[in-house]
């Protein structure tokens, strides 16, 4: 029998917002443990995303994560010496963590003054259901429906 998993450690909500998604967000941006600096990015950002949208900036953010939020994925699973991608559902926690982290890594590939620019203008990609983050949730569903014939190798 396996070990008992660990414990989770309950995240610190933001300071601004309140929010513990927001911390989860501002983790998964910061390098190198600069935290203080990452949580500056997230709040500019949000400032720009309302400045530019004449909507409240953390809304827009949290339609943005919900529209790139992927449902199903492909798993790779070896049977009888040929590898299947078969699809699956996502559990809630990775759901949110798999969003997150797209939102921040096409954020980075953008192309921008700061990093604090190239995040505004994914998140309000995103919110419209537009931007790199969103074709890549899009392509996820895609290859998922295409490769449905295999589900019940799960």
């Amino acid at each position: 029998m396996r070990k008992t998993k660990p414990k989770k450690i309950a995240l610190a909500p933001d300071p601004k917002f309140n929010d513990v998604l927001v911390s989860r967000f501002v983790n998964n941006l910061m390098w190198q443990g600069k935290k203080s600096i990452a949580y500056t990015i997230f709040y500019d950002a949000v400032e720009k995303v309302a400045k530019q949208t004449g909507e409240n900036g953390y809304e827009i953010w949290k339609r943005a994560i919900a529209n790139v939020t992927p449902s199903v994925e492909v798993r790779s699973r070896r049977i009888g010496g040929a590898t299947f991608q078969i699809p699956t559902e996502v559990r809630p926690d990775r759901k949110i963590s798999l969003s997150m982290k797209w939102l921040i890594r096409y954020s980075r590939d953008r192309n921008g003054r700061s990093m604090a620019d190239k995040l505004a203008n994914e998140i309000v990609a995103a919110s419209k259901g537009e931007g790199a983050a969103f074709k890549k949730k899009e392509d996820t569903h895609r290859m998922a429906e295409a490769n449905k014939a295999f589900a019940h190798f799960r």
